[in-house]
């Protein structure tokens, strides 16, 4: 049976904090001129102020959190995929961004 209301509150570490305004940041820098991904930019704003704020619970609107949780789970399927066709020091480098993206999904974005 499927939940009427799901919970967008989350309470994240100082690390995740840290690896999710990097993330927002880093896609901004990607999308922001492009006037097709005006949602996007909005939304990855938002997420960015609510997670440098005081607060401790964070919570998110639906749209927040499905953009968030499906770039994080497309950018985790896309260093899993360069990890395994890197050398070493590019594969170190991907693998732990990987397990950070990773137990962020598990333990955050899981359903």
């Amino acid at each position: 049976m499927k939940k009427l209301f799901k919970n967008y509150d989350f309470e994240f570490d100082r690390n995740e904090k840290k690896l999710l305004t990097t993330f927002c940041k880093q896609s901004l820098k990607q999308i922001e001129n492009d006037s097709r991904f005006f949602g996007e930019v909005k939304a990855f704003n938002s997420i960015i102020e609510k997670v440098n704020g005081t607060e401790e619970s964070i919570r998110f609107t639906k749209d927040e959190k499905n953009k968030l949780e499906l770039l994080l789970k497309q950018n985790t399927k896309f260093l899993k995929e360069k990890a395994q066709k890197s050398w070493f020091l590019k594969k170190w480098m991907y693998k732990s961004l990987y397990i950070q993206y990773d137990s962020l999904i598990e333990k955050h974005f899981k359903e």
